[in-house]
């Protein structure tokens, strides 16, 4: 059986080739991005650029970049939680186990068979070394980076998860896939913090994903009542995409949505102690992220709710060790119940 059929066999959704040699105007772009700052707090990607731009320089005997995608799209409207304040928003690629633990197994399996076709070597890349894979992925034809700077597919719209194969060999490259996003720009309008300056350029600082996964400290209170109840990425600019009309239902069990994390309830969420948060986020990529800056998140929704009701969950949080989570839980409480605050039961100070 060929690489390529095995690859099929195994449940990738889209297969495309592209030489490694190809990302001059991509890295252009995330060099911009870095000098601008729009990095905020991610640091590696400052200190990694010279091997994103170019996958020599992370391995100087790479040729050719198999770009592997796998579907994961959502069998309900992803933003019909957004209507429901009492209850957390989890982003789509989130409800289920962790694309790494599914995708890497299989592409290793792939990539043995491509190393015993061609006699070269391979490398094998999930979301976890300094590669552009958006960018690989466009050169390969498997879609091509719409406005909001994420892939899209005409087949599978917004939703794909991928993986990386580089090779040694020279491989005949697939054409790059055309940018199709024509006069659109849904997905720039849909941002509820404005995080898009233009087309194609996203400043990370003001990205909800960026602000409940990947930055650690308090949240800017500007951007605050911007968040609704998401408390763990934001699907909006992917969502809104036109081209979701082509998507269907992942068919992998594994990533279909878990129930309890489908609508999970902000109150349950806010009385997480980290035991608590490991067992259920086990095998979920909520779980790198850790108890307190997720509680953070939560805190920031139920103050977002405008329900008193749900002003209980906040009174164990006002004096929480982490000082993240208790700024979190304090401002929180002021938009909820801001005459009535004995009532917590505890003495909030005010702010500095």
């Amino acid at each position: 059986m060929s690489w390529q059929a095995r690859a099929h066999d195994l449940g990738f959704s889209a297969i495309g080739i592209a030489p490694v040699d190809r990302l001059g105007e991509a890295a252009r772009r995330l060099r911009a991005f870095v000098d601008l700052g729009r990095h905020g707090s991610m640091a590696w990607m400052e200190e990694t650029l010279d091997r994103r731009a170019d996958p020599r320089v992370l391995w100087p005997e790479a040729r050719s970049a198999v770009v592997l995608a796998l579907n994961y799209g959502p069998d309900r409207d992803p933003l019909e939680n957004l209507a429901k304040p009492d209850i957390g928003n989890i982003s789509v690629y989130a409800r289920h186990r962790d694309y790494h633990e599914v995708i890497k197994g299989r592409l290793k399996e792939v990539a043995s068979l491509l190393a015993r076709e061609t006699g070269a070597d391979v490398k094998v890349f999930v979301d976890t070394a300094p590669l552009m894979e958006k960018p690989l992925a466009a050169l390969a034809g498997v879609g091509w980076q719409g406005k909001h700077t994420n892939l899209v597919s005409r087949d599978f719209g917004s939703w794909l998860f991928l993986g990386v194969i580089l090779s040694a060999a020279d491989l005949p490259p697939d054409e790059s896939a055309a940018d199709r996003c024509g006069a659109c720009r849904r997905c720039l309008d849909a941002c509820p913090t404005g995080a898009f300056p233009a087309p194609y350029q996203i400043d990370a600082r003001r990205c909800i994903s960026y602000l409940t996964i990947e930055h650690a400290g308090p949240i800017p209170e500007a951007l605050r009542p911007l968040m609704g109840n998401r408390i763990y990425g934001c699907d909006d600019c992917l969502a809104v995409c036109p081209w979701n009309k082509f998507a269907s239902a992942a068919a992998e069990m594994k990533l279909q949505a878990r129930p309890d994390l489908t609508a999970p309830s902000l109150a349950a969420l806010a009385a997480l102690d980290d035991a608590a948060f490991r067992v259920l986020f086990a095998g979920s990529p909520v779980k790198r992220i850790g108890r307190n800056r997720f509680v953070r998140n939560v805190a920031i929704a139920i103050g977002n709710s405008d329900d008193p009701t749900l002003a209980p969950a906040l009174a164990p949080l006002l004096g929480d060790p982490d000082p993240v989570v208790a700024d979190a839980a304090r401002w929180a409480a002021d938009r909820l119940v801001p005459p009535e605050r004995e009532s917590f039961g505890v003495s909030i100070s005010p702010h500095p």
